[in-house]
């Protein structure tokens, strides 16, 4: 995690103009999953439920035009339950969101400010360690989105509240399906996406 958030570090650093202020954090929040299959069948047979997020961040802002980028290396932990087995889905990743800023408001002691951006998603859960279910498994890898918007106060504090939505599949579910002569199970591969809506807070230093 360590060398993921010096990446990140490192290159918006020599992305921004020197005059560009930094702050480094920590942050931390709530997941409400919306897990989305792509077999009609399953999309109603879902309970989402809470996960949580947390890690250090930091905040590049150019104070003249309000502009800015937050980036952050995040462990992140979200879950959900197939209503008809009551099995559990988990998925545990480290999540990189990039964000780009822009604020208004009066100065340090209150900004309110919209930002979209990438986020890099890396599986670090084991498929079977953490899921009930064996025909359940992890990419190693996704690519999803924010956007949200988001207050500071007092230069230290920020709260947010964003959706998170994937744009590659983030899981596979196998289910088995009876072929035409209704005699023999066959095995059909599911695609999962693994939504969520977010509130955060954070503490820049």
């Amino acid at each position: 995690m360590k060398k993921y958030f010096a990446i990140i570090v490192l290159a918006a650093a020599f992305a921004l103009p020197s005059q560009a202020q930094v702050k480094f954090g920590l942050k931390g929040g709530l997941n409400a999953t919306t897990m989305t299959m792509s077999d009609d069948n399953l999309k109603e047979g879902i309970t989402n439920k809470s996960g949580f997020f947390i890690g250090p961040t930091v905040k590049f802002t150019l104070p003249i035009v309000a502009l800015g980028v937050d980036a952050s290396v995040l462990y992140d932990q979200r879950e959900a339950r197939l209503k008809a087995t009551d099995e559990k889905l988990k998925q545990q990743s480290v999540q990189i969101p990039i964000n780009l800023r822009a604020g208004f408001g009066l100065g340090d002691v209150a900004n309110v400010f919209v930002f979209l951006g990438p986020q890099f998603g890396f599986n670090v859960g084991g498929d079977t360690e953490n899921n009930s279910v064996k025909d359940w498994s992890l990419k190693t890898a996704c690519i999803s989105g924010n956007i949200g918007i988001g207050l500071m106060l007092a230069n230290h504090f920020q709260i947010t509240g964003n959706y998170n939505i994937c744009f590659t599949n983030s899981a596979k579910y196998k289910i088995y399906i009876y072929d035409a002569s209704g005699s023999t199970l066959t095995p059909e591969d599911v695609n999962v996406k693994n939504h969520a809506w977010q509130i955060a807070l954070a503490y820049y230093f």
